[in-house]
C-alpha cells in the first residue's frame, strides 16, 4: 500500500500541475496517481481520495488533449442546426444527448441561423477540433455542400436529419413529408374544404418541397378543388399573422389551409380570429410538428406529429455504434421515421 508524507500540501504550482507532482507530494508512483484519477478500483478508496483531493489543491487539470492524440479519438460528437429556438430541434438535441451520455460521448452544438455560409464555417470549426462525428441539419440556403467532404477524407462519418441534401451517401433521418402532406390536404378535402392554400417558406429544402409537393398532388387528385401555394421569406407566428390580409383578398378565399408549420398555423388563427373568421366553420387549418403551442391556441390546432427526440436519438445511436464498430452506416442510406396526423378542433367541420 503506498505511504503518504505527514502534513498539509501548501504548494501552489504557477504551471499546470501533473501527475508527477501529486504522486512527488504524496509520495507514491506516477502510475499509481493515473490509476486513482481514473477510478481504478485496483487502487484503494483511501488511496484514490488522498490523489483527487491533491489534484484539486495543486490545481491538476486532465490533458485530454494528450490522451486524444494517443488514441485519436476525442469522444466528442459535433452537431450543426439551423437554429436553437424551435421546440422540435429542441427536442432532438435531448434525444442525442441522452444517448451521447449514455455512451460516454460530449458534444458540440453550433447553430447556422439559416446561412450557408455559417454553416460552412461551423463545419469548419468542428473539423478543426476533430469531432469522431457530425450530426447535421441543413439551412434552408442552397449550397453545394463541398465544406462536408472534408470529414470523409478523414473518415469521420457525417449523418443528416430532419433537412437533408437531395443526393448524398451519406445516411439521412427523415419523415416521408411527402405522404404525410398529402395525407394532411387529403384531411382538409374529406372535411369539404374545396379551396385550399399551402403556406411555406420560399425554399429548396428536401422538407418544404416535400410538403408542397404533397399538397399539390393530393388538390390535383380531387376534381372539384383549387389549390394554391403562398411562400414566406420565414416561418413565424408574426408572418402568419401579417400573411391574412392577402388571404382574406385571394379570390375565392380559401376554406382551407395547411401551413408547414404550427407557429405560422397559429399566428394565421390569432389574426382570422380578429378578423371574425370563424375556424374551422369557414377556414379549417392544419399546421406540421406538434408544438405545444398547437395545444394551448381555442381551437386547438391540426397538427403532423413529428417524434424529434426520437429522431435525435436515432441519428445519435447510429453514429455511435458506427463509431464503436457495432455497424456500418454505409450499408443505410435512409431512415424514414413515423409521422402521423393528429386531428384537433381546427379542422373539424364534419
Amino acid at each position: 500500500m503506498p505511504s503518504f508524507k505527514e502534513g498539509k500540501i501548501t504548494k501552489t504550482l504557477k504551471r499546470e500541475a501533473t501527475i508527477y507532482d501529486i504522486a512527488k507530494e504524496l509520495n507514491i508512483s506516477a502510475s499509481t496517481v493515473s490509476r486513482a484519477l481514473k477510478g481504478n478500483t485496483i487502487i484503494n478508496l483511501n488511496t484514490r481520495q488522498k490523489v483527487q483531493e491533491c489534484a484539486e489543491k495543486l490545481g491538476y487539470r486532465s490533458n485530454t488533449f494528450a490522451s486524444n492524440l494517443r488514441t485519436k479519438r476525442t469522444n466528442t460528437i459535433g452537431v450543426i442546426v439551423p437554429r436553437l429556438d424551435s421546440n422540435f430541434m429542441s427536442a432532438c438535441l435531448a434525444g442525442m444527448e441522452e444517448v451521447a451520455n449514455k455512451y460516454g460521448y460530449n458534444m458540440i452544438i453550433s447553430q447556422s441561423h439559416e446561412s450557408a455560409k455559417k454553416e460552412e464555417q461551423n463545419a469548419l470549426t468542428m473539423y478543426n477540433k476533430r469531432v469522431d462525428g457530425l450530426i447535421v441539419s441543413l439551412t434552408f440556403e442552397e449550397s453545394d455542400l463541398s465544406y462536408f467532404k472534408q470529414f470523409k477524407s478523414k473518415n469521420v462519418p457525417v449523418v443528416f436529419f430532419d433537412r437533408v441534401p437531395r443526393e448524398t451517401e451519406n445516411v439521412c433521418f427523415v419523415i416521408d413529408n411527402y405522404k404525410v402532406a398529402a395525407n394532411a390536404t387529403k384531411h382538409l378535402i374529406e372535411q369539404g374544404c374545396k379551396n385550399l392554400l399551402h403556406i411555406t417558406i420560399q425554399s429548396n429544402s428536401n422538407v418544404y418541397s416535400e410538403r408542397a409537393r404533397g399538397f399539390t398532388d393530393m388538390v390535383n387528385k380531387c376534381n372539384n378543388c383549387n389549390g394554391e401555394t403562398l411562400r414566406l421569406d420565414s416561418l413565424s407566428l408574426e408572418n402568419g399573422q401579417a400573411i391574412v390580409d392577402k388571404i382574406l383578398k385571394m379570390k375565392p378565399i380559401p376554406d382551407g389551409l395547411f401551413v408547414a408549420n404550427d407557429m405560422t398555423a397559429v399566428g394565421c388563427m390569432l389574426s382570422l380570429r380578429d378578423k371574425g373568421i370563424k375556424i374551422p366553420e369557414q377556414m379549417a387549418i392544419v399546421g406540421f410538428n406538434n408544438d405545444p403551442v398547437s395545444t394551448i391556441v381555442t381551437p386547438q390546432l391540426s397538427t403532423v406529429s413529428y417524434p424529434g427526440r426520437e429522431a435525435g436519438k436515432l441519428a445519435a445511436k447510429s453514429l455511435i455504434d458506427h463509431l464503436k464498430g457495432e455497424n456500418n452506416m454505409e450499408l443505410t442510406k435512409e431512415v424514414i421515421l413515423n409521422a402521423r396526423l393528429i386531428i384537433r378542433d381546427s379542422s373539424k367541420r364534419k
